[in-house]
């Protein structure tokens, strides 16, 4: 597939799913092995303390690694494992998750995922850093 058919499909899977759509993620890049998802942050998505909420933090890295993973392994996917270490509080104007694919095998891919808060200037701070296995669904 070339990179343009990559960035199509990832469009179309993304839009399908009503979570993402729920949130407010926007995927912003896509290719052979590697995504991008942005995620303005509004007051529904923190904690009490102002902060993202740990599941929204998660969110991206979960899509973001699935997504990576998925068009590495050239088509549909799910995530199989991943683990997230929350580094600092994730607070800004929007979050970023950044993903790329480490190793692809024939059925599996592994990947690592950052997730960045940004500020209103575009300054980015990285809150979280995950990796995970990701699946193809489909022989």
């Amino acid at each position: 597939m070339s990179n343009e058919d990559l960035l199509a499909l990832a469009r179309r899977i993304f839009a399908a799913q009503p979570f993402s759509t729920y949130l407010g993620a926007e995927l912003l890049a896509a290719g052979a092995g590697s995504a991008e998802i942005a995620l303005p942050l509004r007051p529904e998505l923190t904690q009490q303390h102002g902060f993202a909420h740990g599941g929204v933090v998660s969110y991206l890295a979960d899509n973001a690694l699935t997504f990576a993973g998925g068009l590495a392994l050239g088509g549909d996917a799910l995530t199989s494992e991943y683990k997230l270490n929350y580094l600092r509080p994730a607070q800004g104007a929007s979050l970023l998750a950044r993903a790329e694919a480490l190793s692809v095998g024939k059925r599996q891919a592994v990947c690592r995922c950052v997730v960045l808060a940004r500020d209103d200037r575009g300054v980015e701070t990285l809150c979280a850093a995950a990796q995970g296995t990701v699946i193809r669904t489909a022989p």
